[in-house]
């Protein structure tokens, strides 16, 4: 059996943040440091502008630090009066030694160190948490760049809906990790130290007869030093509970902490003792390294709230990474691993994703602490009974379960495993049923928007029931049962002579191929010419032109998930602009579009070194066409990212 107190917190129950960076940075001893820093730096503040001798800063220097007291006694006696500072500013002020003691918190009160030591706690405890989300983007840049065109399937509402990339979605969680990081920076570098005295008017200090003449009036507080009395602590090293009770909210506390009692007070203020309480507040955030308060926050919790805010944003950030492996890391999906897995205490076939779990735990529980620190801010009168003492806890788990998970999403992410074989296996897993969006879209002018939407909902009807083994082949066979006008000569007939095409004045019929709006399904009985069979034409030529359309290293980049080249080509001022969504250009003598799959958004090399005409059936029911745009989406953030 371990010699540690039974009633240790050593993490059992917490493996989450249990031996991060975090847990020692927001434990026991590193809060009670922070207290002792934020009395020593008071001390140090009020000797350099004169208010307290050099010799009593140095004592109290040489007193603070937290391996000469003793934790767990320090917290069985803040039951007496509510908040560990009472007994540690006793003793304390034992320590520093009888010439030292009327300097020890002087003029403070017990929220003004607490407070200030929860600032430097998050100051400190953020800096390794940051490292860690930088960590964690990073990586997750990494494998967006590598994956920017590894196709998936996109889910929504837990069913597979239409074609992504992995890329896109691995940019997202850099996205989301960056701006978490940022949030905290900013957050971080303006969190304040806490002086205000016991009801935040800093009258203490003003009214402290140590300001050297030059910084008072030679009237009134003048005499006030030679009517102060001071009464300082005889006998065991330790103060008496008794001499404990009168430190606190009651009588010493709100002056000097050292049972100073002032027995005179000035009977006006001038504007220089306002002002130098001011230079006190400034030198004491200065010495500890925090931001200058514009007041008193003891019931002004803006600081406690952004922080708990930025926290809470955090958390779920990391969440969303890690509810993302989580399913896609299921059995039955396997496109994603952990680079090492949990083991089961029962099934040894088993290896869990651990670090994910932890992730999502950490995710569940700081936005309800952050709610209890929200919940906070509405305190009464100037210290509010139990608002203030319910953040102590709740922030250090916020802190704690946040940089544990930062720790667990950098390692996950830098050892994540990505299947791109199972990715494609899934994508075809439906018969292609998720290329259904954009063929309802390239479909829609020919058919109208809402004839198009029926026509490929009884196609993936009749693919869901079986009735078709495939997306194309019921589309291939819903089409040929159309007669529809033809929009594509080239396709459908042999060139009409520039002299024989009709006006397109005087043919609307002939005119809405060239002007790319949609035309209408009814047979054309004014004209003495039968329409052609579009629908028919698509599917007979898309066997013909597949081989061509397959064929070229830009092809093959769009079908293995390599990324193409995204820079812009400058090389001709007249490169063609891609067209609406049918796949047509809106006139006869304006270039086709480009399918999307593979290509940069800024005028790559078409797919096969041509671009395939409108009839090409696949460009309806490939379901890795028509992510340009993601792929576009990649590399924004990536840019951005550099950019920052």
């Amino acid at each position: 059996m371990s010699t540690r107190e039974p009633s240790a917190d050593v993490g059992l129950l917490t493996p989450g943040h249990a031996g991060s960076a975090a847990e020692a940075a927001t434990g026991d001893a590193a809060f009670l440091q922070a207290m002792l820093d934020a009395e020593a730096a008071l001390t140090r503040a009020q000797a350099r502008l004169g208010v307290a001798p050099p010799e009593a800063a140095e004592a109290v220097d040489a007193a603070a630090r937290a391996d000469r007291f003793d934790v767990r006694d320090l917290a069985l006696r803040a039951r007496a009066g509510g908040n560990p500072v009472i007994p540690l500013v006793a003793d304390l002020t034992a320590l520093a030694g009888k010439s030292a003691a009327p300097y020890v918190h002087r003029g403070a009160t017990s929220q003004d160190v607490l407070d200030t030591a929860m600032m430097l706690v998050a100051t400190r405890t953020l800096g390794p948490v940051l490292d860690d989300l930088t960590a964690a983007a990073e990586a997750a840049g990494r494998l967006a760049a590598e994956h920017r065109g590894t196709v998936q399937a996109a889910r929504t509402l837990t069913q597979q809906a239409v074609p992504t990339t992995f890329g896109l979605k691995a940019a997202g969680w850099q996205l989301l990790l960056t701006d978490a990081a940022e949030r905290l920076t900013r957050v971080r570098d303006g969190l304040p130290a806490q002086l205000g005295g016991a009801a935040g008017t800093l009258a203490a200090f003003e009214a402290d007869a140590a300001w050297p003449a030059t910084d008072r009036e030679q009237t009134g507080h003048a005499s006030l030093l030679a009517a102060t009395t001071a009464t300082e602590w005889d006998g065991p090293t330790r103060p008496t509970a008794d001499q404990e009770s009168v430190v606190g909210e009651d009588a010493g506390e709100g002056t000097d902490g050292a049972l100073r009692e002032h027995t005179a007070l000035p009977q006006e203020s001038s504007t220089s003792d306002a002002t130098r309480s001011l230079r006190l507040v400034a030198q004491y955030a200065s010495e500890l390294g925090l931001a200058e308060p514009l007041l008193p926050w003891h019931v002004l919790r803006t600081p406690v709230a952004d922080l708990a805010g930025a926290l809470a944003f955090a958390s779920g950030a990391l969440g969303k990474v890690a509810a993302d492996v989580l399913v896609m890391g299921r059995t039955e999906i396997g496109e994603l691993a952990e680079g090492t897995g949990g083991g089961s205490s029962a099934m040894p076939h088993k290896a869990n994703p651990v670090r994910a779990t932890l992730i999502a735990a950490a995710a569940r529980q700081v936005p309800a602490l952050a709610s209890v620190l929200y919940a906070s801010m509405a305190a009464e009168d100037e210290r509010p009974a139990g608002a203030w003492h319910a953040e102590w806890p709740s922030l250090r788990s916020a802190l704690r379960l946040v940089g544990g998970a930062a720790r667990d999403a950098a390692e996950l992410l830098a050892d994540l495993r990505v299947d791109t074989d199972r990715m494609r296996a899934n994508l075809a897993a439906n018969g292609g049923l998720l290329a259904a969006e954009q063929a309802a879209v390239r479909l829609e002018p020919l058919l109208g928007r809402g004839e198009a939407r029926r026509l490929v909902e009884r196609v993936a009807t009749s693919v869901g029931t079986g009735t078709e083994p495939t997306f194309e082949a019921a589309l291939r066979a819903e089409l040929a049962s159309l007669d529809i006008p033809s929009t594509d000569h080239s396709a459908a007939q042999p060139p009409t002579p520039p002299a024989e095409q009709p006006s397109q004045a005087t043919d609307p019929a002939a005119a809405a191929p060239h002007s790319g709006e949609p035309q209408r399904t009814e047979p054309n009985t004014t004209s003495s010419t039968a329409p052609s069979n579009a629908a028919r034409s698509l599917a007979a030529s898309a066997d013909a032109q597949q081989p061509a359309q397959e064929s070229g290293p830009a092809a093959d980049a769009a079908h293995s998930g390599e990324p193409q080249n995204t820079e812009p080509n400058t090389a001709s001022s007249t490169a063609p602009r891609n067209t609406p969504a049918t796949g047509e250009a809106p006139s006869s003598t304006a270039p086709q579009r480009t399918p999307a799959t593979g290509e940069a958004p800024s005028g790559a090399e078409p797919v096969g070194g041509r671009r395939p005409a409108s009839s090409d059936l696949s460009a309806l029911t490939d379901p890795a066409r028509h992510l340009g745009a993601a792929f576009a989406l990649v590399d924004r953030v990536l840019l951005a990212r550099k950019a920052r």
